[in-house]
């Protein structure tokens, strides 16, 4: 989906590739900025193995799917103390993308679903924000995944498990996890877009983030999770 100019320029040269919305180049720097978000709610996972587990296949549930300015699509998950595209996995210790899963008809698949597709660029043609110098809110969706962010602020010899309660589209194309203030909590359920919250990679004793699935774990003491746990920090 990225748009080519029809000139002799090889395609490493920053004019070469037009934005799809705008019809104007783009510099290097912000072809992969994401420019539209869609949630995943059909249970899609991202499969990804790793070399401490040769012959073994693990699924992660997809939070999103994004669109770049660049007309790119990939699935997003939170992953250590970011969420990235899926298909950008390249870490040989923690995992490394292999494909999408699709658990209602039980297949697995490699390009994105073209109705997501479909929703991802009708919805930024549709909403289309002229750029602008200013960090103002894109979009706001709900965590649909059990996100937890994990804080410390004595080098894990404590820590709090926060729920994730939304994820943020900055204009900058950031994608920061909200979670909420204790202390400033008036209203419940918190529901996304509330003035409790902020953003955990903004906070001081951020640390990474966790499935739910492991999260529940060590707030549970599971001692493999406690132990994967201890390694991930120790590494």
């Amino acid at each position: 989906m990225t748009r080519k100019s029809e000139d002799n320029q090889t395609p490493s040269e920053n004019d070469n590739v037009i934005d799809m919305f705008t019809r104007k180049p783009l510099d290097e720097v912000n072809m992969h900025q994401i420019i539209r978000i869609a949630p995943e709610l059909d249970g899609m996972e991202m499969l990804y193995s790793n070399d401490a587990n040769p012959g073994k296949m693990f699924s992660m549930k997809i939070l999103c799917w994004a669109l770049m300015k660049d007309g790119t699509i990939d699935a997003m998950v939170p992953w250590l103390n970011k969420v990235v595209p899926a298909r950008e996995l390249n870490d040989p210790l923690n995992g490394r993308w292999e494909g999408y899963f699709d658990k209602c008809h039980d297949q697995a698949f490699f390009d994105i679903p073209e109705h997501k597709v479909m929703e991802l660029e009708q919805a930024e043609t549709y909403y289309h924000l002229n750029e602008t110098e200013d960090k103002i809110v894109l979009q706001e969706i709900p965590d649909t995944i059990g996100t937890h962010a994990i804080l410390t602020e004595d080098k894990f010899k404590s820590i709090i498990l926060v729920h994730v309660t939304s994820w943020r589209l900055y204009s900058t194309g950031e994608m920061l996890a909200m979670v909420a203030d204790d202390k400033k909590v008036e209203n419940t359920p918190v529901l996304p877009g509330d003035e409790c919250l902020f953003a955990a990679q903004e906070h001081k004793d951020f640390h990474y983030f966790f499935h739910y699935l492991i999260a529940n774990k060590i707030k549970s003491g599971d001692p493999e999770a406690l132990a994967a746990f201890t390694h991930l920090v120790e590494g």
